[in-house]
């Protein structure tokens, strides 16, 4: 027998939202001034893709597969892409981009035995960028500043050994070691840079070619000390892979300054995502973002990946960085993890706790998975397929956080890896496609206005957003990772009909005279209520008798429906002053609907309510209020 579970938070009495105009102007200037920051440019509900995951094939296709679905991925709603470094690694067309050898080749020269990178070539690179921007999507590009590999020759270096577990504690004596750190990039023959990497643009590396040791070296010589302030894992986790960059050197400090111009200015990328954030100096990203975003006068949103499951090692880093940048909800992720591997038995009440979703939404990039999460990788901790849909709906239906897709989500992906253990296991994502594009859909029509949230219950969890006035259809969500159940939620609006637009859910709700609608939702399922518009519709002639007004006052009706303003001030429909001290205008309802409404006077911020009872509305032509 299925369980069925009820869960009743209807008021017995009718609840109106109330507009907190100084709390409304506080939480706005917050979030415009944190979106400012990090270059939050993106469009009206945008969501952006990582259009690419760790075992994509090796044959230099994925450039002419972005021109190929750039109109497909547009008109389904996608607005930003998140491209994989475009340029040389040390593996040649076989890196994944984060061994980076040369920065500026983006696959032009003939070096690491390649021109082409993994994704394909400089032009066709070009190409998917300018066929994404005519199709109204913009590209964030992968910036990897940690490391660099592949050295063209090895450097004497005096270097001292390191623990691992703790890298602030040297062991054993100073020793000379032959440390691949000269890159000379002859192939690109100074093209675009004449720079050259030297030891001294490094503190550290972790192979010494004449000891065939591998070990964490620091390198001794004048001003050479782990960066800091950086993660305090290990102590100090400056040290990540390779061959790593000195923050403190001016030199590195100004020719990652001039790449990041000429890349902006070459390719015309819109924003970045930025590597393993969390192994360099913080204060270095301060510096660097104002100068670029300054020198190419774009504001280039940009995302982190400071991938830690502590909230306050993320609240530190947006607090060091001053808000210049977002950074991916690594904690909302694990969260989304433990609820998919809980056989149903997560809290899903706590679903957005000690998330950045829920304590710095302007600066949250929300996401299920990614390459470093998927099967084989270090960091794997996929969400298993089932709630994969609960998800992304989560991410894309609430109003926290820039939502962002996973290449191998949508797509799927199928592949052999040997990584981590696997062994040469075989792996399948599977595709959620059909379940996203269904969301995306539902985000772009009716993810608007108002938001009420009933994270309330252990299983059965919702939300309403209530619309505005280009989107005037409200929607209701529910979700639930155990039994099947039901949710009472205020989508304000009056015997209307709700149906689920996934179709997961063929039951047909009507709300009730206060607003409200009990929600069904199916066991371990998501459903998308929407409310239907009927399409009868009638001319109402509204009036404010007795309004009597000075210079600056004018005349506003507000209502509880949509068309009226939700009781929201700031959403009233200003009246004409024809037959003056009557207000008058005309305002298209649907028929057989009751309301409430009061006339306002208006002056700036200050607003007088008609007193006394409610005015009331029933299918006629004309309705009047007077002050």
């Amino acid at each position: 027998m299925t369980k069925i579970i009820k869960v009743n938070t209807k008021s017995t009495k009718t609840r109106r939202l109330k507009f907190n105009p100084k709390k409304h102007a506080l939480t706005t200037f917050v979030a415009a001034t944190l979106a400012g920051l990090s270059g939050i440019t993106h469009a009206d509900n945008g969501v952006m893709m990582q259009y690419f995951q760790w075992y994509t094939p090796s044959d230099g296709s994925l450039w002419s597969e972005v021109q190929q679905e750039a109109a497909n991925l547009s008109a389904a709603g996608v607005t930003a892409l998140w491209l994989p470094p475009a340029y040389k690694g040390a593996s040649g067309a076989q890196d994944v981009g984060y061994g980076v050898y040369d920065m500026y080749d983006l696959g032009e020269f003939n070096q690491k035995n390649s021109v082409r990178t993994k994704y394909g070539t400089k032009d066709e690179y070009l190409s998917a960028i300018n066929t994404a921007h005519a199709n109204g999507i913009k590209v964030y590009g992968d910036v990897v500043f940690n490391h660099r590999g592949g050295a063209d020759a090895t450097e004497a270096v005096n270097a001292v050994r390191v623990s691992r577990d703790n890298r602030n504690v040297e062991y054993g004596d100073d020793v000379v070691i032959d440390a691949w750190t000269a890159f000379d990039f002859t192939g690109r023959n100074n093209t675009y840079s004449t720079f050259k990497w030297r030891w001294y643009h490094f503190d550290g590396t972790d192979w010494a070619q004449n000891l065939e040791e591998s070990a964490i070296f620091k390198f001794r010589g004048t001003g050479k000390a782990w960066d800091w302030e950086v993660d305090s894992n290990h102590s100090n986790y400056d040290y990540l892979m390779f061959a790593d960059l000195d923050m403190d050197h001016p030199d590195v400090v100004q020719e990652l300054k001039d790449w990041g111009k000429w890349y902006v200015d070459f390719t015309g990328v819109d924003g970045f995502r930025l590597d393993a954030v969390k192994h360099i100096k913080f204060d270095f990203f301060n510096d660097w973002l104002d100068t670029v975003r300054s020198d190419t006068g774009k504001s280039l949103f940009t995302v982190g990946e400071y991938w830690s499951y502590n909230k306050e090692e993320l609240h530190n880093f947006i607090s060091a960085t001053g808000g210049r940048m977002s950074l991916f909800d690594a904690p909302l992720h694990m969260n989304f993890y433990n609820a998919s591997t809980s056989g149903g038995n997560y809290n899903m009440a706590t679903l957005m706790d000690n998330t950045l979703m829920k304590e710095q939404p302007a600066l949250a990039v929300t996401l299920v998975d990614n390459h470093d999460t998927q099967p084989c990788q270090a960091l794997e901790s996929r969400v298993q397929d089932w709630f994969k849909p609960m998800a992304y709906a989560f991410i894309l239906l609430r109003e926290e956080g820039y939502p962002n897709l996973f290449h191998a989500d949508y797509y799927g992906a199928s592949y052999t890896a040997s990584d981590n253990g696997c062994n040469a296991t075989p792996i399948t994502i599977k595709s959620q496609k059909e379940n996203i594009d269904e969301l995306l859909n539902a985000r772009k029509k009716y993810a608007y206005g108002t938001q009420i949230s009933y994270m309330d219950h252990h299983d059965v969890i919702g939300w309403t957003r209530l619309g505005d006035a280009e989107h005037p259809q409200a929607m209701a969500v529910i979700m639930t990772d155990g039994a099947s159940g039901s949710k009472w939620m205020n989508v304000n609006r009056v015997n209307r009909v709700f149906i689920d637009v996934t179709g997961n859910n063929t039951a047909v709700v009507t709300t009730n005279a206060d607003g409200w609608g009990e929600f069904p939702v199916n066991g371990g399922s998501y459903s998308v209520w929407v409310e239907e518009i009927p399409t009868a519709t009638v001319s109402v002639n509204f009036s404010c008798t007795n309004a009597t007004t000075y210079l600056g006052q004018d005349i506003r009706v507000v209502g509880n429906t949509i068309e009226t303003g939700n009781w929201d001030p700031a959403n009233a429909i200003r009246l004409s002053p024809t037959s003056y001290p009557t207000w008058t205008t005309t305002i298209m309802l649907n028929s057989s609907q009751t309301i409430e409404w009061k006339c306002l006077k208006v002056n700036g911020e200050n607003v007088d309510w008609q007193s006394g009872t409610n005015n009331s509305y029933s299918t006629g032509g004309s309705t009047s209020g007077s002050f």
